[in-house]
């Protein structure tokens, strides 16, 4: 039986990606930052564990006691939306702690084993927002090129033993808490600036207009076992209708 360890599960895009991998009969490690037993069906299969990417020694500590891992998937991240003017240093810092660094570092801890086995696929999952420049995106489309740069030059390094990177592209996905959670922060870090008020209505009028085509939590789930499974696959995986136009 093969082993995915997994990032951000307790919803959206990780949550389904967990499902898909425990109906084909893998062993999953799921982790959350807060654990729910309750949002994944229960498995023999099934392990969750309690993690924030931001912590070295709890990352140090989980792949050491999780066994062999065939597959990683690189998902927790942190949405944010807002003008730059908008966006306090802390903020910009938090969203690269956990969307880049955190990446980062949950790679660096399989790698020896990895190396050592010369087997194992790293999946990262980025964001379609690197393939088109849209407005009020800066830091968090930032932190998501800095994803892609880090794993197209990792992956270089890797080859060399047998250990494949992939990276995965959603487009804009409502039925995830990506909206919510990032207007609940913008709201917590007082909201646009005013300047910016009549600005912000047009760019939210013209995203409304243009939505007939989305990304499904499936269709990020089907693009990570793909870059998990087929050797064959691109480096780049658009995920979602939207995704797909995007790239083409």
């Amino acid at each position: 039986m093969k082993t995915v360890l997994i990032t951000g599960c307790s919803s959206g895009f990780g949550l389904e990606i967990a499902r898909h991998f425990l109906e084909r009969d893998w062993r999953v490690v799921a982790t959350m930052r807060s654990p729910r037993a309750d949002v994944l069906p229960a498995s023999r299969n099934l392990e969750i564990v309690a993690l924030d990417v931001r912590d070295p020694d709890r990352i140090r500590h989980l792949v050491e006691t999780a066994g062999d891992i065939d597959v990683l998937v690189n998902n927790a991240g942190i949405g944010w939306m807002n003008a730059l003017e908008g966006t306090s240093m802390d903020v910009a810092r938090d969203v690269f702690e956990t969307n880049v660094f955190g990446t980062i570092a949950m790679t660096q801890a399989v790698l020896p084993r990895f190396r050592e086995r010369k087997s194992g696929v790293i999946v990262n999952v980025s964001s379609s927002v690197t393939l088109k420049p849209l407005p009020l995106l800066s830091v968090y489309t930032a932190s998501k090129a800095a994803v892609n740069a880090f794993s197209e030059s990792v992956a270089l390094e890797l080859a060399q033993f047998n250990v494949r990177v992939r990276i995965v592209l959603p487009g804009r996905s409502p039925a995830t808490s990506f909206g919510d959670s990032a207007r609940s922060r913008i709201q917590d870090e007082g909201g646009f600036p005013e300047a910016y008020s009549s600005f912000v209505g047009t760019v939210f009028a013209g995203r409304d207009q243009g939505a007939s085509e989305i990304t499904h939590p499936v269709d990020v789930a089907e693009a990570v076992w793909r870059a998990a499974t087929d050797p064959s696959c691109p480096m780049h995986l658009p995920a979602g209708a939207d995704a797909v136009a995007l790239a083409a």
